[in-house]
């Protein structure tokens, strides 16, 4: 047999196995399709319906990555995400031709002054100089791209000592006073990884001037690495300082206290995407989560949707008064708004008590989570640009807003957002989504499987090895000061001097009919706009 025809034989043979196997397969999907009754479609098309679910289980990354535009996607579009990543990675915001907002449709404007201030009349703290790394790109064709990463010394973008924030500032034994408007969301080792935990606050200690919210899971050695602030998350379930039997322990709370970088504590009440309880599957709760919480390793976690004890705005209060002066530290409450007759009643009796929380963290109803169910994510609550000036009115009202900070939250991952929260009313801003983009998460929506193909939201230690901790700590500090510089940058356009300034008269809003309205305007109306086309104009 010559080469022609063992080459003859061999073609044969391969085009015979690329025809056979695949019709095999198709015979034995089909048989094992017809005969199932659980599928309807499947059972009257076994191949046809194959391919239909092939493409239904793909589609979120057709639509993120080839076929949504750069401002469509949801909870974030393309343009936002990235903006976080390049923030991050490159410690850039830069774009060219021109802006992708839709300027027909209704939002949010800042209203730039005719004489802005120059960049030397801005009250910026510069200093320390901050150590971190960039990446700088080499080549970028269409199928590769090069880039290396190097030192670079960036200037942190602080509050001048005259502008910093204090919380508990006439209250507290110890205030926490911060320098930057920004910090870390709540979010728990479990519903994250200690990976992305140690990241979060290695990062965060870097950039300084800022903090990091626990979560209600509590305190984890992993939140004390990088020797950033810390807020410890109260939630009702007493995570972190609870009895074997599940009650509030005064013994743990005041060993927390104790803690330097502890610097205040914030009681949680819901959140916006659930105004429930937390949950966190028991795949996540590993030995050593149980031991942080308190609870059985590998069992699921659902924990009340308010406190046990406290259902009424005076015992609630009390508590807050308690822990204060056990603690000596600022005491806030997170709360989710669901109407105005609710704002103004909580507002009113907390005037009346005379008894405040030092900061109330205020979450909008498209705030984030690990885990929760669609009813109470897409309708409990309203939005945070509803919610917020609704409460910084009320508060005003009633004669006490001076005697509280105001933290907002719910989808301020840009600059522009933040500025608006500040317009409406917010003296600090947290968030919790544009964080986990700035370490690595792709919004694969997976959360609460254990599943995270990055590393991020899991605890499974083979996910985790995707996330390496030396390089994203990095694009955290980047991504906060950058943040820190356009909220600078935004100022300076208003005419204003530093960010703390900002108000309602430096914000404009369009509304869906085209008219125009100022911030007190806006502020006036709120109710009379559908909080759906106020949040989503705001983008």
């Amino acid at each position: 047999m010559n080469m022609a025809e063992v080459l003859a034989i061999g073609l044969f043979v391969i085009l015979s196995l690329l025809i056979i196997v695949p019709l095999i397969i198709l015979i034995w999907i089909y048989f094992l399709d017809a005969g199932q009754k659980e599928h309807s479609v499947l059972r009257n098309y076994p191949v046809l319906g194959n391919v239909r679910y092939f493409f239904e289980n793909i589609g979120p990354e057709l639509r993120q990555y080839l076929f949504a535009n750069n401002r469509e996607g949801k909870p974030f579009s393309r343009h936002q995400y990235q903006n976080v990543v390049k923030s991050g990675k490159y410690k850039d915001r830069v774009h060219a031709f021109g802006s992708e907002r839709d300027f027909e449709e209704a939002g949010f404007y800042i209203r730039n002054a005719i004489f802005p201030r120059l960049r030397s009349e801005l009250r910026i703290d510069q200093e320390p100089k901050i150590q971190t790394k960039i990446y700088k790109i080499d080549h970028e064709g269409l199928f590769n791209r090069k880039e290396h990463r190097e030192d670079a010394i960036v200037e942190p973008h602080l509050l001048a000592d005259k502008d910093a924030v204090v919380l508990g500032e006439h209250t507290c034994r110890q205030p926490f006073k911060t320098k930057g408007l920004i910090g870390q969301s709540a979010m728990s080792y479990g519903s994250l990884g200690k990976n992305a935990i140690t990241t979060l606050s290695k990062g965060l200690g870097r950039a300084g001037g800022t903090w990091m919210n626990t979560g209600e899971g509590g305190l984890s050695p992993h939140h004390l690495v990088g020797d950033t602030d810390i807020i410890m998350q109260i939630g009702p379930a007493y995570f972190g300082v609870r009895t074997v039997k599940g009650d509030f322990s005064w013994e743990e709370f005041k060993r927390k206290s104790e803690i330097k970088q502890v610097k205040a504590f914030e009681l949680k009440l819901a959140q916006g995407a659930k105004t429930r309880g937390g949950h966190i599957l028991g795949e996540k709760v590993t030995p050593e989560i149980a031991e942080i919480r308190g609870v059985t390793p590998w069992e699921t976690i659902d924990s009340p949707n308010r406190f046990p004890e406290y259902d009424r705005t005076e015992s609630l209060l009390n508590f807050v008064e308690e822990l204060r002066e056990v603690g000596g530290k600022p005491v806030g409450i997170k709360v989710v708004i669901g109407s105005k007759e609710e704002a103004e009643k909580f507002v009113r009796e907390m005037a009346e008590l005379g008894k405040l929380p030092d900061f109330i963290t205020i979450d909008g109803a498209e705030g984030g989570t690990g885990a929760t169910f669609q009813e109470l994510s897409d309708a409990a609550g309203l939005p945070l640009f509803s919610a917020l000036p609704l409460l910084d009115s009320m508060l005003k009202k009633y004669g006490i807003r001076d005697r509280l900070k105001i933290i907002a939250s719910g989808k301020l991952v840009t600059p522009d957002m933040i500025a608006y929260a500040l317009c409406l009313g917010a003296d600090l801003v947290n968030t919790a989504r544009g964080m986990m983009i700035s370490v690595g998460c792709i919004m694969a929506q997976v959360c609460h499987n254990n599943t995270c193909p990055v590393g991020v939201a899991t605890t499974d230690p083979k996910k985790e090895k995707a996330l390496v901790i030396e390089e994203k700590m990095y694009r955290v500090t980047n991504y906060i000061v950058s943040l820190r510089e356009g909220l600078f940058d935004l100022a300076a356009a208003a005419g204003i001097s530093s960010p703390t300034e900002f108000s309602e008269e430096h914000l404009m809003y369009r509304t869906p009919s085209g008219q125009l309205m100022s911030g007190e305007e806006f502020k006036k109306s709120m109710l009379a706009l559908p909080p759906e086309l106020v949040q989503e104009g705001a983008s």
